[in-house]
């Protein structure tokens, strides 16, 4: 396991206690096998960053991603590195921005589900924070996941959380609802 409990108290004790949440989704086993593929080496998480520059928030689009839509930036922890250190590492590769983080905002339990076999599950976990930006120029290093880097205002998000719930994704499914809790806990519309 990447993030121990130990380190989630750690990032809490410095970035406060988030607000926790449970979702279950129902997934094709594609993707469920397409999640399990990225739980390389026992990874079951992501860290996801809401990163603010002015007034505006950084987003990401990735290659297989529709047009127009757009998220914020999330990554994984690679096996012994520190909170801090992952998260630094990730806005840097999927931004090219530096970042200070402000607040530990939400952390979730996800169950993603085979539609068809019910004991099908892909168990998930998010870490949400909020940041500031400190510098950089949107030149971001991971352009294997990474298609283009912008800023959007809050109310953008209503559309980009439209696409994803009109997309077949379990994954993007997750992603919208993900945003709404996030933007109720900030007491942002959408």
């Amino acid at each position: 396991m990447f993030i121990t409990d130990e380190m989630v108290k750690e990032v809490e004790r410095r970035f406060g206690e988030p607000a926790f949440r449970e979702f279950v989704l129902s997934a094709t086993k594609t993707e469920l096998e397409r999640i399990r593929s990225s739980q390389k080496a026992g990874r079951d998480h992501d860290v996801t960053l809401y990163i603010e520059k002015d007034g505006q928030l950084i987003v990401i689009a990735k290659h297989p991603y529709p047009a127009g839509l757009f998220r914020a930036p999330s990554g994984g922890l690679h096996p012994g590195e520190n909170f801090l250190d992952g998260i630094t590492r990730e806005a840097h590769e999927e931004t090219g921005c530096e970042i200070e983080v402000t607040r530990f905002i939400l952390r979730t339990a996800v169950k993603f589900k085979n539609e068809s076999d019910r004991h099908d599950v892909v168990p998930w976990r998010s870490f949400v924070f909020s940041a500031r930006y400190l510098r950089g120029d949107f030149n971001y290093t991971d352009h294997h996941e990474i298609s283009a880097v912008r800023l959007a205002d809050w109310s953008e998000f209503e559309s980009f959380g439209r696409i994803m719930r009109q997309s077949d994704s379990a994954g993007l499914h997750y992603r919208a609802e993900l945003h709404e809790v996030v933007a109720e806990l900030l007491g942002r519309t959408t």
